[in-house]
């Protein structure tokens, strides 16, 4: 089999196109494959699929195909262009790259793949033989085209979240798909028009779809949502984890006040004792067990305070909102009287909130989804050792947590 016809398959040429030559470059480990199409050939407009007698050709180009025997494979040709009379002079499309791509679409589509597995992105054109700007120009375009790909639609329930850019405040808010378990939208800070840059891209009837809305108790994200989504009021729903986090920090402050109490008195009984009031009571390790049962057993402050956030776990068990709001009644009593005053602020701020905490019962939902990206996404910054812009971390954040179809296909 001559090279040309060799090259034809691997390449997947088809007519007009044909493999002209083939030349090898054992010194540089490089073999060039040029490529033309034959004569007469008509071609249509990319533009209106007019089709049109070739005008002239475009300077030569040359694509990076995947490697053959090892060597670096470098496709080269020169594009006819149309002469159409509503678009004017275009070049027309080729069957094995995308416009403006450097690469073939199996070259592409593998380094997709690679790009998508490699810890780094310097790993991955390591790999591939291709320069880093080359492999971060390939998530580029891939995350271009499955942003384009996707469908417009809005879903059941959504995730509404903060991410750390990097430190001083600068943060990236993070829309997610529960169900789905990808990231749908990002968008710089975490303020009220960060949310609504993701609202505005959708009618009201379409985000009347929406069933529920799991978040935190942001202002900002609580005021865009209630003034974009029809009946928000029944529909958001604030996370038991960072409610939990907000009773447990309390906990922790008790501690930390009692601590100092029972110092001044000589006393070291809380002496590294920090973490065993953080855990729920099935999560105890068990080593730590008779420890803490022995804290209990001293009536201490923290002990208290320790008793009404473990009670307060019963809320997400009922089903009705209702006796969901008597439970919080009995509790909210049980907390003011203790006399704790953090556990006190932290129960005045629940009440306030209630609305959107017993909607728990209706949706079943939580940030669960959306803390298992975070955790990917800290993954992936903490690989690239971050990232110098906002752009940057976004494009990475799409390709690796987004769901998309990146792949790019046959433009005919």
């Amino acid at each position: 089999m001559k090279d040309t016809e060799l090259y034809r398959r691997l390449l997947g040429l088809e007519d007009p196109w044909f493999v002209d030559r083939v030349e090898l470059k054992m010194d540089e480990e490089r073999v060039d494959v040029w490529v033309k199409h034959r004569r007469g050939t008509r071609w249509k407009c990319p533009e209106c699929d007019q089709v049109l007698a070739c005008h002239d050709h475009a300077e030569e180009r040359s694509w990076r195909h995947l490697d053959t025997c090892q060597v670096k494979t470098f496709l080269r040709a020169r594009i006819p262009r149309v002469n159409c009379a509503e678009h004017g002079v275009v070049q027309v499309r080729t069957p094995w790259a995308e416009s403006r791509s450097r690469f073939t679409l199996l070259m592409e589509s593998f380094a997709i793949t690679v790009l998508s597995q490699a810890a780094t992105i310097k790993a991955a054109a390591g790999i591939l033989r291709i320069s880093w700007d080359e492999a971060w120009g390939i998530m580029e375009r891939a995350v271009s085209r499955g942003l384009a790909r996707r469908d417009r639609q809005v879903p059941r329930y959504i995730g509404v979240d903060e991410k750390a850019f990097r430190k001083g405040h600068s943060y990236l808010t993070i829309v997610s798909d529960i169900e789905e378990g990808t990231v749908v939208h990002v968008a710089r800070d975490r303020k009220l028009e960060s949310l609504e840059s993701y609202f505005q891209r959708f009618s009201r009837e379409e985000l009347a779809s929406i069933e529920g809305l799991a978040m935190d108790m942001w202002v900002p994200y609580v005021s865009a949502t209630l003034k974009w989504v029809p009946n928000a009021g029944t529909k958001i729903v604030f996370d038991r984890f960072h409610i939990m986090q907000h009773v447990t920090k309390a906990v922790d402050q008790v501690r930390r006040e009692e601590q100092w109490e029972l110092r001044g008195r000589g006393s070291r009984a809380l002496h590294k004792t920090r973490f065993l009031w953080l855990y729920s009571e099935e999560n105890l390790p068990d080593q730590h067990r008779a420890r803490f049962d022995e804290l209990i057993e001293l009536n201490l402050k923290v002990g208290r305070a320790w008793a009404i956030k473990e009670s307060l776990r019963e809320l997400w068990e009922y089903a009705s909102p209702g006796w969901a709001r008597r439970f919080f009644k009995r509790w909210h009593a049980w907390a003011v009287l203790s006399k704790l005053p953090p556990i006190r602020r932290v129960a005045k701020m629940l009440r306030d909130r209630l609305d959107h905490i017993v909607t728990f019962c209706k949706h079943r939902i939580t940030q669960g989804v959306a803390e298992g990206l975070n955790s990917k996404i800290m993954a992936i910054k903490r690989y690239a050792c971050g990232f110098r812009n906002h752009s940057h971390f976004e494009t990475a954040i799409y390709f690796h947590c987004g769901g998309l179809d990146l792949v790019p296909r046959n433009p005919r």
